[in-house]
């Protein structure tokens, strides 16, 4: 008796697909069948052609599926800040430059354009979802949406005024109306985002920790950044960031720590203990010189660890790839252990490990049966990534952004053999340059 097969939206077959869950497994030869917006089968490729009766059908026969990056800290607007002030510390940076700068160009139209620019890097580098922090979470979360994009769009708290709102309180009630406003859209989530402890007062930290209870949703704090930060800390509070942080209430699952550069192990083991995420940004803390992440420390530990770009005005971009070989790289020469943060672990950071940090563990992150299917494809027939021994250890250590070959997000092609889908690239770069000529005259 024939075996009739089954319809479905869209069969992906590919050489290899690496799921991330379970841990360090390769299938070879193995095809992802997607219904609607999820993965309903990961299946050998004979099986898949036994079974399903595809409505499409895509053949990636020298290319690794892997769970879509996630970019756990992010400032996209600042997409339009790339290179305007490198080769400076981290608070000259911000007190002479960047601030100065957003406060004469930022408004609806910055982020928006920002964002835009964001979203089509992220894409043609496999990124299918990012962890935001910055002012106008509204538009923020509108470009989101409009394009298709996946974002934990951050309500941002902070003690000063800015172009988005002019006080604690109005920070407060602006960013719970963005909340309330996109509570429920599929490709959206929010989260609390109060910017720093040395530009944030122990009121506003004690309403944010009330608000992250009542709603459910994660705290996205820088936290540690440099030895100059924890040092202002104890002369000003008498206590280290971290100690502040956690009489507050702070330091518990809700919690996304972005740097952590300066940490004791009794932190570590506290971080453990609590739930906490690390959000760890190699590149940037190293362009900046704000310290090292000790991310193995961290990991065996039992912390869960997630890798972020931060933003193209410090970075200078947005690259989860070259994120993942330098935070590799980096935690063997912090722990000197050639073992230390292997590949299987790192590429492991940048999917299920950013989405355990969003609390989306459940939804993205690993190639499973039932998950969201945001899937990213990378061609590796290219002579840099010949001969193949290990194909986790080539993604991470030879492979890059530019070899990310097609990208969906929920079910949907957003990047197919490297070209955008219903992005306008030339309006991206004529948008880019009249930003560049705006910034660059308000810097004279």
């Amino acid at each position: 008796m024939t075996q009739l097969t089954r319809p479905i939206d869209l069969l992906i077959e590919a050489r290899w697909v690496i799921p991330v869950e379970p841990h360090g497994v390769v299938l070879e030869d193995h095809a992802v069948a997607i219904e609607g917006d999820r993965i309903a089968a990961i299946l050998p490729i004979a099986d898949a052609h036994a079974t399903y009766e595809p409505r499409e059908r895509v053949v990636l026969d020298e290319h690794a599926l892997i769970p879509g990056l996630v970019n756990a800290h992010t400032h996209n607007p600042m997409t339009l800040m790339r290179g305007l002030a490198d080769d400076l510390p981290l608070m000259r940076w911000l007190k002479e430059h960047i601030w100065p700068a957003e406060a004469k160009a930022i408004g609806p139209e910055f982020v928006r354009d920002g964002v835009e620019l964001a979203i089509a890097e992220m894409l043609r580098g496999g990124t299918t979802c990012c962890s935001e922090n910055y002012f106008f979470p509204d538009v923020q979360a509108a470009t989101y949406r409009r394009l298709g994009f996946r974002a934990m769009v951050g309500l941002p708290i902070i003690e000063f005024p800015s172009a988005w709102a002019s006080s604690s309180d109005e920070y407060f009630d602006k960013g719970l109306a963005v909340h309330d406003e996109f509570r429920g859209e599929a490709l959206i989530g929010t989260s609390l985002a109060p910017h720093a402890p040395y530009t944030v007062g122990d009121a506003s930290f004690e309403r944010i920790r009330v608000l992250a209870d009542q709603l459910d949703v994660p705290v996205h704090l820088h936290l540690h950044e440099t030895l100059q930060e924890v040092e202002d800390s104890k002369r000003d509070h008498g206590a280290r960031p971290f100690a502040r942080m956690r009489a507050l209430g702070l330091v518990n699952d809700h919690l996304i720590a972005v740097h952590m550069t300066q940490l004791t192990d009794a932190e570590i083991a506290a971080c453990a203990e609590a739930g906490v995420s690390v959000a760890h940004c190699a590149e940037s803390n190293l362009k900046l010189a704000s310290g090292f992440c000790p991310a193995e420390k961290l990991r065996r530990a039992g912390v869960n660890l997630a890798l972020g770009t931060d933003g193209c005005a410090s970075n200078n971009d947005l690259d989860m790839f070259g994120e993942m070989r330098t935070a590799a790289l980096l935690a063997k020469a912090v722990a000197n252990d050639a073992s230390a943060l292997d590949a299987a672990s790192t590429l492991r950071a940048a999917t299920l490990g950013g989405a355990k940090a969003l609390g989306w563990n459940e939804r993205i992150g690993s190639l499973e049966p039932g998950k969201l299917a945001d899937i990213t494809a990378v061609r590796l027939d290219a002579i840099e990534t010949q001969p193949m021994y290990d194909v986790i250890s080539q993604l991470i250590y030879a492979a890059g952004r530019h070899q990310v070959s097609d990208v969906w997000i929920a079910g949907s092609h957003k990047l197919r053999d490297r070209e955008l889908i219903d992005i306008d690239v030339a309006a991206l770069r004529a948008s880019a340059r009249r930003w560049r000529e705006r910034l660059a005259q308000s810097g004279d």
